[in-house]
């Protein structure tokens, strides 16, 4: 199995980069906040973090491609960079912490581009998340100070936290009812969003997680450090990894109930 611990080092640094960058404005009273075509905010400091990475990149690794939420696919090849500068931009625009840089590498297999590795950083809720296919999951200021994830072990609905970004996406697929029903069915529910709900997924101390409409650059990097720590990560249509346009993710245990509810149609 390749080794990708020169890929994750390098996505560290690329992490930091981006930390120090998006910190800096957060909160910034002069923030510029834009709309773009799909009605959905970006800031100046979106832009900086990707325009960041992208010039790492292009230095560290000329050959790969890569693609970032707000400046498109660059390149070609078998492998790709993966980069949402800021995935929770609401939040940040509006003072809220829970936001991160997601940063992650795929590869091309027989199916298609597939994560093998990915970051997840969190600074203003000083948290960092990451994995590498093969190498597990791990939690930590860096990877020599980690500590390694894994799924949990509930196995009963009732017994399960679920974990959410907001309601109005599943009442526009049709998919509220459901929605509902496995959030009356389950012990505890919490509107924790993005790619927090995924992380904790990973720690264990979420059972699942769904988000009915999304993109790649939202999940490539929660899908491989799902996987790493143990669990499933899906479209709701089953389809494994990150390319089915929404999510779901679990201790794996949970998984095939899960999709039961949030696939009902009434």
């Amino acid at each position: 199995m390749p080794d990708y611990h020169d890929d994750l080092r390098l996505a560290h640094v690329l992490a930091d980069a981006a930390d120090a960058t998006t910190m800096d404005r957060f909160k910034a009273l002069d923030l510029k906040v834009e709309t773009k075509p799909d009605m959905t905010p970006v800031s100046e400091a979106d832009k900086a973090a990707e325009e960041l990475i992208r010039g790492h990149l292009q230095r560290a690794r000329p050959r790969d491609a890569i693609l970032g939420e707000e400046f498109g696919i660059e390149g070609t090849g078998p492998r790709r960079w993966v980069v949402d500068p800021i995935d929770g931009t609401k939040n940040y625009v509006r003072g809220v912490p829970v936001w991160a840089t997601l940063i992650s590498l795929m590869e091309a297999g027989e199916g298609g581009f597939e994560p093998v590795m990915g970051v997840v950083s969190a600074p203003a809720l000083g948290r960092r998340w990451w994995a590498a296919k093969g190498a597990g999951a791990f939690t930590g200021r860096s990877l020599t100070s980690a500590t390694r994830l894994r799924v949990s072990k509930v196995e009963r609905i009732q017994d399960a936290s679920f974990a959410y970004s907001s309601l109005t996406g599943w009442e526009e697929q049709g998919r509220l009812d459901g929605f509902l029903d496995l959030s009356r069915a389950c012990w505890r529910t919490r509107g924790y969003g993005d790619f927090w709900s995924y992380m904790m997924v990973a720690e264990g101390s979420v059972d699942i997680c769904a988000e009915p409409e999304l993109s790649l650059w939202d999940m490539a990097a929660p899908a491989i450090v799902v996987q790493e720590a143990g669990g499933s990560f899906t479209g709701l249509d089953g389809t494994p990894g990150p390319h089915s346009g929404n999510a779901a993710a679990s201790n794996g245990l949970l998984h095939r109930e899960l999709l039961g509810y949030l696939n009902q149609r009434y």
